[in-house]
């Protein structure tokens, strides 16, 4: 998934946890549920990075490409920050491990651009947009009306955006507008994050992985314009939150539901109720408040993921796009 630094040194934690290392010291009592360990390794090595990022490991930070004075595209030496990343193990597990029971709390905002792609088709009909965001965490994604698009030979949205997404586009969205015109923005999250807190901020920027300097810009635009730009974050189950919000007629505007790398995580009686709230919300939308469903996962049996779409009237459902996991190379389907 493009870390080759990540790649290597969760190898050597894996061979350090299987030798009886300190890495099994640390992850010995987690309870790692659900089928992916609960992102084990993630919440690992955003445990370590935060050390890095406040200043608590500086012989961490001096290699790390998201903290360390140098270019940070010069090639990083793995193997170096695995010995470093060891001797944090023997020196600072009281520090780690309070850190690594924290979930994996990513607001990825590159996959903006893939849900972009949906966005602007639940704009096409000249509508503003009511964005109704699943698993929001921070919520960084309901201010992409204050994004720059652009690839495929296409732009869209403000020049001078703090956030930049120029370049993930492979091909141009269909129905692309000068700009994403939103008339309300709303999220829930069962742990959100606020982003214009400095405990917020470290947990989303421990998150991203320290080699791929790119997401670090655009989340660190993303968190400026979080102070600029104030969302409705609500701390709720999925389940509790979307039916009172879809359950009345919204006339002139287009309701969109979305969320991204979500119903995987979600427990099955959750997923149903999701499921059955929004085929119910369906049956009642009119031409004059339509519900469109935009959902960024993976594809099942591959390595790569789709934005899916379903409409209401209707019901009609297809892919408008593909892209890797963070919303690089966003190609029509």
């Amino acid at each position: 998934m493009g870390s080759p630094l990540y790649a290597a040194v969760l190898q050597d934690a894996a061979d350090d946890a299987a030798a009886a290392g300190k890495t099994q010291d640390l992850v010995a009592d987690d309870p790692a549920p659900g089928p992916r360990g609960d992102a084990l390794g993630l919440r690992l090595m955003a445990a370590v990075h935060r050390l890095a990022l406040e200043g608590q490991a500086p012989a961490l930070a001096a290699l790390l490409p998201s903290t360390r004075a140098t270019d940070p595209d010069t090639p990083v030496d793995a193997a170096a920050v695995w010995r470093a990343t060891r001797e944090l193990l023997d020196d600072r597990l009281d520090l780690l491990r309070p850190l690594v029971a924290l979930p994996c709390q990513t607001n990825e905002v590159g996959r903006a651009a893939a849900l972009a792609f949906g966005f602007f088709e639940a704009a096409a009909r000249g509508l503003p947009l009511r964005l109704l965001e699943v698993g929001a965490s921070a919520g960084l994604n309901l201010r992409c009306d204050h994004f720059r698009f652009g690839g495929g030979g296409a732009f869209s949205g403000p020049r001078d955006s703090p956030v930049n997404l120029e370049g993930l586009w492979r091909d141009a969205p269909p129905h692309l507008r000068p700009r994403l015109v939103v008339g309300e923005r709303h999220g829930c999250d069962r742990r959100p994050v606020d982003a214009t807190a400095e405990e917020g901020r470290l947990s989303l920027l421990a998150s991203v992985w320290a080699d791929q300097t790119a997401r670090f810009a655009r989340l660190r635009g993303a968190i400026a314009l979080a102070r600029l730009v104030p969302v409705t974050l609500d701390q709720a189950d999925v389940a509790d939150w979307l039916p009172p919000r879809l359950g009345e007629a919204r006339p002139g505007l287009a309701t969109v539901v979305y969320h991204s790398i979500f119903d995987e995580y979600l427990p099955d009686a959750t997923r149903r109720a999701f499921y059955e709230t929004l085929r119910e919300a369906g049956g009642r939308a009119r031409e004059d408040a339509p519900l469109f469903w935009v959902r960024l996962e993976p594809v099942r049996g591959t390595l790569g993921y789709a934005v899916t779409l379903t409409r209401w009237p209707g019901g009609d459902e297809r892919v408008v796009a593909r892209s890797g996991a963070h919303g690089t190379d966003v190609s029509l389907p």
